[in-house]
């Protein structure tokens, strides 16, 4: 008997899906078999707050001269991590990357023009406290165009992996924000079979969480496995 029920393949989106070109080559060709968790999935790595750096939570000031930080609006992002019964996933391991204010990445094969931030890397790292909640603090990122089709745009996004207690509670996820009208026109979110579950990849805007004068918050609650799972686009196993 598994200690992981299996997941809810109606729930997530189909492997391929034709308005988003990369489904196309990615896609398996046959069905899925699937097996029983083994014990190799249902432990998994450990990870202590000593493999942090003092600002691998900042994203605003983690890659910055000093002195300096990342130019464009700064935000507080923040949420729950839960198993698949609801409850917080305490210790785990949660690391972020994201474009820049202009929607630009700092990696050498980014072929959108936007300017780079001297100031801003794009990646950060936290680990969840006793009742599975994170935090961490970073700009907005900017939207960009992507090589799907003739005029293809990326909503505003932040990038999520999650390694939970086991390696069958492995996570990589995007986070949207609230009121983007970029959400209903991206084919990768068009792949998502209903609109609760493009409602579970988007942050909410959390008034009482702004820094006054200083940040906006927005809430992200993540689930790792369930029939509430936070999806990873078109990846039916949630990998």
């Amino acid at each position: 008997m598994t200690m992981f029920p299996p997941r809810d393949r109606t729930w997530h989106p189909p492997a391929l899906h034709m308005p988003y070109k990369s489904s196309r080559l990615r896609s398996p060709t046959h069905a899925p078999i699937q097996f029983p968790t083994t014990p190799a999935e249902e432990a998994g790595p450990t990870f202590g707050h000593g493999i942090l750096g003092a600002l691998d939570a900042d994203l605003i000031t983690n890659f910055a001269k000093p002195g300096e930080m990342a130019l464009g609006p700064r935000l507080i992002v923040h949420g729950t991590l839960r198993d698949e019964t609801g409850r917080g996933v305490p210790d785990a391991l949660i690391e972020v990357w994201q474009a820049n204010a202009g929607g630009r990445y700092r990696h050498k094969k980014e072929g959108y023009l936007a300017p780079l931030d001297p100031n801003f890397g794009g990646c950060g790292r936290m680990i969840t406290d006793a009742e599975g909640r994170y935090r961490f603090t970073t700009i907005q990122p900017g939207a960009y165009p992507w090589p799907n089709g003739p005029n293809d745009w990326r909503p505003a996004h932040i990038h999520f992996s999650v390694f939970g207690h086991s390696f069958a509670q492995r996570l990589i996820t995007q986070m949207y924000f609230e009121g983007d009208p970029l959400i209903p026109l991206c084919p990768i979110v068009g792949s998502i079979p209903s609109a609760e579950a493009v409602t579970a990849l988007t942050a909410t805007l959390d008034i009482e969480a702004t820094k006054p004068m200083d940040s906006l918050a927005y809430r992200f609650d993540i689930t790792l496995r369930g029939p509430n799972q936070t999806h990873f686009e078109n990846q039916p196993e949630g990998m």
